[in-house]
């Protein structure tokens, strides 16, 4: 068993324990309070206790994803870039960002939509990790409606007002192991906390 301590530095450890203090009376249980505190620290918001949502195979099914060495794609560079290094620190996982995959979007779609979509093609059963598009989310969601594949994990969180509510409900309408932020908050650093947090527990209990 590998010590997950050692991939979070002391002044991290420190906020979580803030956080502890103040967290009052919540519903998580502790694998999802790790995730919901990680997503705290980076975004000093409480209120992302209440609105995460887990499926009942979630955070089971990520963490042998993770260990399987499962590819991640992420929809932007953004959220690449915030779990590149703890990717590095754990399993050295393949790791992709859909917009990157392509130049020119198909007709009718976005970048970031059409790359979603590539990377599904090629990796079904990969963990998904949407922080920014809300319609690379929706593009996805009915991909997968469509097909018997399943996807590893689905983390909904893009953010904003134009179809992100949308592209939420479209997520927890699919029987696919998924993590959601409900509402219109998220985000890149949300969405890369939450995997963070994943990989800190698959690691720890290794």
């Amino acid at each position: 068993m590998s010590d997950g301590e050692r991939l979070n530095h002391p002044i991290l450890e420190q906020s979580f324990a803030i956080i502890d203090q103040e967290i009052g009376n919540h519903s998580l249980n502790s694998w999802e309070y790790a995730i919901a505190r990680r997503v705290i620290h980076t975004t000093a918001d409480f209120e992302f206790a209440e609105l995460l949502r887990f499926s009942t195979d979630a955070i089971e099914s990520a963490i042998a994803c993770l260990r399987r060495k499962v590819p991640i794609i992420t929809d932007v560079g953004m959220v690449k870039q915030g779990i590149t290094t703890m990717v590095a620190k754990t399993f050295n996982n393949f790791l992709i960002a859909a917009v990157e995959q392509v130049s020119v979007a198909d007709a009718g779609k976005t970048r970031t939509e059409t790359g979603i979509l590539r990377c599904f093609e090629q990796y079904p059963q990969g963990i998904y990790v949407i922080g920014n598009a809300p319609t690379a989310l929706l593009a996805l969601c009915d991909r997968i409606s469509e097909s018997n594949l399943k996807p590893g994990l689905i983390i909904g969180a893009p953010v904003g007002f134009v179809s992100v509510v949308e592209s939420k409900q479209a997520l927890a309408r699919l029987s696919v192991p998924q993590i959601r932020v409900e509402g219109r908050k998220g985000g890149s650093s949300v969405a890369a906390a939450i995997l963070n947090a994943l990989l800190v527990l698959a690691w720890e209990n290794f």
